[in-house]
């Protein structure tokens, strides 16, 4: 078995009326852009991390660089995806992922059934393997001062040999 665990944070940017922002892979409303080369979804940067993490691969900036023009506004879940990749062919599988949205606004709670289904797609689990959940700061910091938002995840990861609790990646 292999833990992996992930953390990252954007900054906020200019208000757009009528905007949205990525979060585990669901546009959610919010009048703030969110500062980043690609869609800026901090959930999934986060498990992308974990999950590297768990491979003993680096972070996400060693394989998808925010220097690389390729990956301007990239999609997060074609990142997730790929890193998926490398875990089974690591000969892996994913027994949970648990993540946790640190953020003042916005609020989250009708997006999180949603994003929990968008995740376990994109890892190819059931969706009783993926944990989303969102807490605040209680306005200290940078998160509390409303100047942005991260997002931490843990991942456990186990060795396809026999019928091993999880799904195959």
């Amino acid at each position: 078995m292999r833990i992996g665990s992930g953390f990252d944070a954007h900054r906020y940017g200019e208000e757009k009326a009528g905007h949205r922002i990525m979060l585990g892979g669901v546009a959610v409303p919010w009048q703030r852009v969110v500062v980043a080369h690609s869609d800026g979804d901090v959930i999934l940067h986060a498990l992308c991390d974990a999950i590297l993490g768990a491979l003993a691969l680096g972070d996400i900036g060693r394989h998808f660089p925010d220097t690389d023009p390729a990956y301007a506004n990239a999609d997060s879940r074609q990142l997730l995806r790929a890193c998926v990749a490398k875990v089974a062919a690591r000969g892996m599988l994913l027994v949970n992922a648990d993540i946790t949205l640190i953020a003042e606004r916005p609020k989250v709670a009708a997006y999180v059934d949603a994003m929990c289904a968008t995740i376990a797609q994109d890892l190819g689990v059931a969706v009783d393997q993926v944990s989303v959940k969102a807490t605040t700061t209680e306005k200290m910091g940078f998160v509390g001062r409303e100047e942005g938002l991260a997002a931490q995840a843990v991942v456990l990861l186990a060795n396809c040999v026999g019928e091993q609790a999880g799904s195959r990646l």
